[in-house]
């Protein structure tokens, strides 16, 4: 079995436009260089006003006397938005500056805050079917509940490593199991799950096995009420 895009996804990667998630506007920012965690860089806010913004998508600064500039969010406070070290220079507030977050047509942008289903039986024909077996596990961060359409505890993928998109650092893949069953193949749904057949939805699958598959897990057995964990997610990008 191979990995399987769906339709959708195929599409969106191709041609889908950045869209402005969040906006904000004001002489209120300041900058601090390795005062966050770890030494990372901090945008801050004495009108705590950043905690709508989210981690991984890139903030775009316009209007500040040394920062300009766009940069990763790496993690989100009121208050406090962390970037990557090394991206500002020291500076107080007081100029008047857009702070605008977007998201974009890449595949991290694509699936940001989705959800993993695991389910029993042989991996559909297509990404685009509907989905065949027992659904026995929905994996999301930490295992917490994820509604459809809302961020809370959505996966998120952000780390390129050698061509391979890995899970964002110290994020728990994990659930609760819902039914007892063999795991066959797993789908991955975009924020938006849509399951049953259709050829808009974004979303991708693969098969489930001890090694060899595009998940592989150290037992597929699954027992209702245990708790399934991915370790290690790697989307590798070939040359050719």
């Amino acid at each position: 079995m191979t990995l399987r895009l769906s339709s959708g996804l195929r599409n969106a990667m191709l041609d889908y436009k950045a869209v402005a998630k969040d906006l904000l506007y004001g002489t209120t920012f300041s900058y601090g260089d390795g005062d966050g965690t770890g030494g990372l860089d901090t945008i801050n806010d004495s009108n705590l006003g950043l905690a709508g913004f989210s981690v991984g998508d890139n903030i775009t600064i316009s209007g500040s006397t040394s920062n300009d500039g766009t940069y990763e969010i790496l993690s989100v406070a009121a208050g406090v938005i962390e970037v990557p070290a090394g991206s500002f220079a020291t500076e107080a507030s007081g100029d008047a500056t857009i702070l605008a977050a977007a998201r974009g047509g890449s595949l991290a942008d694509l699936m940001k805050y989705g959800t993993i289903h695991i389910y029993s039986g042989s991996q559909p024909t297509d990404a685009d079917s509907a989905e065949t077996g027992t659904k026995l596990v929905e994996i999301t961060q930490g295992s917490g509940a994820f509604v459809s359409g809302t961020e809370t505890n959505g996966l998120v993928m952000g780390n390129v490593t050698s061509y391979a998109l890995k899970r964002e650092t110290g994020e728990v893949w994990s659930g609760a199991a819902i039914a007892s069953g063999t795991a066959g193949w797993f789908r991955f749904y975009a924020n938006t799950v849509v399951t049953g057949s259709s050829s808009t939805a974004i979303r991708f699958d693969g098969a489930i096995a001890t090694s060899g598959a595009q998940l592989n897990m150290s037992n597929t057995s699954v027992t209702s009420g245990g708790t399934t964990t991915i370790d290690a997610v790697s989307i590798t990008q070939p040359a050719s």
